[in-house]
């Protein structure tokens, strides 16, 4: 019986026990916390060592592209956060001035925000349709109209 549980038991709790600190070393990369501009500024030395995810609006003409390099102004309530993005792929297309942002990656000493990676929405996409512009989408009350079908005819 001992025999078994060292041959068996032993290499099944190696086994486990590295898969437990892959799991957790995984998770712990992974995770960032998402704080505004103004949060992030109260965090003190915390804020240089962990991942982050910061939202804002691009400020207009602060955008200066290069490939995939992008360096941008996020501003959000009055503060601004320089930003430089050098991710593998391109900013989205809806990536614009004023457009509503959401950066992750991490803040340097430096003062600038390095992003690994770049949302970006267009405010008038998602925007409610204004009362009275054109079709809203919304089913008629009035019955459809019945379509005429003509049988072919007979010669």
């Amino acid at each position: 019986m001992n025999n078994k549980f060292v041959k068996f038991g032993v290499p099944i709790v190696l086994i486990v026990t590295g898969l437990a600190y892959l799991a957790f070393s995984g998770i712990q990369e992974s995770k960032s916390y998402y704080v505004t501009i103004k949060e992030m500024n109260e965090m003190g030395d915390g804020v240089y060592s962990k991942r982050l995810r910061v939202a804002g609006n691009v400020q207009p003409g602060t955008i200066r592209r290069q490939g995939t390099h992008v360096e941008f102004v996020l501003a959000e309530s009055g503060r601004t956060l320089n930003v430089v993005y050098s991710g593998t792929e391109a900013p989205p297309d809806t990536f614009k001035d004023n457009a509503n942002a959401l950066a992750e990656g991490s803040y340097g000493r430096d003062g600038v925000f390095r992003a690994k990676q770049l949302q970006a929405k267009c405010a008038s996409k998602y925007a409610p349709a204004q009362p009275g512009a054109g079709d809203s989408g919304a089913p008629s009350s009035a019955p459809p109209e019945k379509a005429q079908a003509t049988a072919p005819s007979s010669m």
